[in-house]
């Protein structure tokens, strides 16, 4: 294995405040937040947590910008990267940020914080041009077939 690569972060955890939806000069889309990770220790210590920042791209940052809040919990997954500068002294500065290839919802419908119905926003399918899930076969364009003698296989 002389040549092998593999960078992979998992991360679950909660929002440590709003996400902000903001452009490159060039147009795309980002978002970069900080997510609170609750490490564990034994039991006699109090409880601890790592904080990481993420940052997400183009669609991914619409997503997080639209259905995350400061609290919600949420899952990362992305890889580690590392980004160097000079700083206005002269000492060169690096930081580890995770960019996230994939995020996802944790809480399941009425749990996390809570928001006010201005604020709040669910997932339709039809947003994206998806058909609906119904139980009437002529709302969903579904074309009945009386038998199975004229189908092709």
């Amino acid at each position: 294995m002389a040549n092998f690569n593999f960078n992979k972060v998992i991360l679950g955890g909660r929002l440590t405040s709003d996400p902000e939806l903001k452009q490159t000069q060039s147009g795309d889309p980002y978002v970069s937040f900080s997510i609170a990770v609750n490490r564990r220790t034994s039991k006699d210590a109090a409880q601890q947590a790592d904080f990481f920042n993420v940052t997400a791209w183009r669609t991914t940052a619409e997503f997080v910008a639209r259905f995350f809040k400061k609290g919600s919990s949420i899952c990362v997954v992305g890889r580690l990267q590392n980004r160097s500068w000079t700083d206005q002294q002269g000492q060169k500065r690096t930081v580890t940020d995770i960019v996230a290839d994939e995020v996802n919802f944790v809480d399941s419908r009425g749990e996390g914080p809570s928001f006010d119905n201005a604020a709040q926003q669910t997932y339709t399918p039809n947003a994206y041009n998806a058909p609906s899930l119904s139980s009437n076969a002529s709302e969903t364009n579904f074309e009945e077939v009386a038998s199975d003698d004229d189908l092709p296989f």
